[in-house]
């Protein structure tokens, strides 16, 4: 179970999974040994599993981001989510409710790019259906 703390000290690392140790114990009114043992707890319970590299728009700028929804044959989605895990482009999958099963979050260099993948993924035994929406702009992303 996460404290409050534990709850602050994750949204601080969400902010900046870089700041240091010392400044998230003073923000946090706790000693820095305290805020490392409280860590190194949360990535051993795996409540913290990794950190990551945030791109800028700048950098990402002439990539495409799409999500991808897929309607999969129920006694198949194991396999399916197989396959999908071993395309490097596909950089989140989603189980979901609804008409479709899973959702993609996908990126690649051009429309082109965007296309192949998309029939690359359609080429999925046990994929049956799928729908897609290029991303225009982000308004707000926290992850």
């Amino acid at each position: 179970m996460l404290t409050r703390k534990d709850e602050e000290l994750i949204a601080l690392l969400k902010l900046n999974a870089r700041e240091s140790v010392a400044s998230l114990a003073r923000r946090l009114g706790l000693s820095r040994t305290t805020v490392q043992d409280r860590l190194k707890r949360l990535e051993e319970q795996r409540v913290i599993e990794g950190y990551s590299v945030k791109l800028s728009d700048e950098t990402n700028r002439g990539g495409i981001s799409a999500y991808v929804s897929l309607e999969v044959e129920p006694r198949r989605a194991v396999e399916v989510t197989s396959a999908l895990t071993s395309i490097a482009q596909i950089e989140a999958l989603y189980t979901v409710s609804g008409k479709y099963d899973i959702l993609a979050l996908v990126t690649a260099r051009s429309t082109d790019a965007i296309d192949r993948l998309l029939d690359e993924i359609g080429q999925i035994g046990g994929v049956t259906r799928t729908d897609s929406a290029i991303v225009l702009s982000t308004k707000l992303d926290r992850r």
